[in-house]
């Protein structure tokens, strides 16, 4: 059974970077699609970045376009998303999750698309 475990969160400033990582354990990962969530207090869960299970799509919501970056090391198990820019608005837990069945093609900015998820890393970001 596929596990995953985000790192990289912290306190940054407005225009700085950081770099999450989301740790999968699990035979078959590299077929499936992995996205990033977020949730910020008093909103709901809100969709960041999807990348295909081959790596050469992704899809992203219009608040991050040109900012944040979707990838994965099929090698390493692990896949990323590097964050630039920052603003405050992007302060939040972030959830990386697993589709193991191919709905998140269709649907790439809806929970419910992903069956798998890890425990979130909080990212702050201060003006």
């Amino acid at each position: 059974q596929v596990q995953l475990v985000e790192s990289g969160g912290g306190l940054v400033q407005a225009g700085g970077s950081l770099r999450l990582s989301c740790a999968a354990s699990g035979r078959t990962f590299n077929t499936y699609a992995m996205g990033w969530f977020r949730q910020a207090p008093g909103k709901e869960r809100e969709f960041v970045a999807r990348i295909g299970w081959s790596g050469g799509s992704t899809y992203y919501t219009d608040s991050v376009k040109g900012r944040f970056t979707i990838s994965r090391d099929k090698a390493k198990n692990t896949y990323y998303l590097q964050m630039n820019s920052l603003k405050p608005e992007d302060t939040a837990v972030y959830y990386c999750a697993a589709d193991r069945r191919g709905i998140s093609a269709m649907r790439p900015d809806l929970g419910a698309s992903y069956d798998t998820w890890g425990q979130g890393t909080q990212v702050t970001v201060s003006s």
